[in-house]
């Protein structure tokens, strides 16, 4: 129960949220009589199909964001590239500054339409929150601990794995969890581009005027997204050094 007390209230209250929506959802889709087009969209065998990929669009453009981004972030902390750091950021910013849908529709002139084309470009929206975290959560460790250990014998690397990125990790997870969450939403629009997704459920929902369709895939996406922002939460505090807020 101490222990329980001890955690951050959205740690132990947001799977509460979960939990009583997912149990809600279940019970209207176990209740509710559906047309013979939701049911060819609502069966468990489609619709399993659906939310893994929508699961593997958002899983496999978030891995490509984190191996770009952090690297990118700590390599413009460095004195050599530091005056590059304003140009980056503003170059990351077009992704968010440019609507989604039309992110992704440009990027069908290049690609053609399609998975590859979706993860693109959820790549390119999704980038800013870590890149910027990453640049974020390394300029805020005080100068005098990093002086501290480069005055006991530490290299610079050492000092920037054993010490800086340490201490940056709260913040730098902070990104990925922002950058997850909006790729879960934004990841439904993949679904003008030819890529499954959870999207479809809605797209075709509003289409065709079947408001129970539109209400199964956002409550689905709803859900994911709250799945997800959990869950990088429980990541960032277990990650998190002690002693570091």
């Amino acid at each position: 129960m101490n222990r329980l007390r001890r955690l951050p209230i959205d740690v132990w209250f947001e799977p509460i949220i979960i939990l009583v929506i997912g149990i809600g959802y279940l019970l209207w889709y176990r209740s509710t009589t559906f047309t013979s087009t939701e049911q060819a969209a609502l069966g468990w065998a489609t619709l399993r199909t659906t939310i893994l990929a929508h699961i593997e669009l958002t899983v496999v453009a978030t891995l490509i964001v984190v191996v770009v981004a952090i690297p990118l972030g700590v390599a413009l902390t460095r004195p050599a590239l530091k005056r590059f750091e304003p140009l980056a950021v503003n170059i990351a910013n077009i992704g968010q500054a440019a609507p989604a849908v039309g992110l992704l529709v440009l990027f069908t002139f290049w690609l053609g339409t399609g998975f590859r084309t979706a993860v693109t470009g959820l790549v390119v929206y999704a980038i800013l929150p870590i890149l910027q975290n990453t640049i974020i959560g390394l300029r805020q460790v005080d100068q005098r601990t990093i002086e501290a250990s480069r005055g006991i014998g530490y290299s610079a690397t050492r000092t920037l794995v054993q010490v800086e990125l340490p201490l940056a990790v709260p913040v730098i997870l902070n990104g990925v969890r922002t950058a997850l969450v909006i790729l879960v939403g934004t990841a439904t629009l993949s679904t003008f581009i030819g890529a499954t997704s959870l999207g479809t459920l809605i797209t075709t929902g509003v289409t065709l005027f079947l408001p129970r369709l539109l209400i199964s895939g956002a409550i689905l996406v709803g859900l994911l997204a709250l799945v997800v922002d959990w869950l990088g939460r429980v990541v960032e505090l277990a990650a998190t050094p002690r002693g570091v807020s």
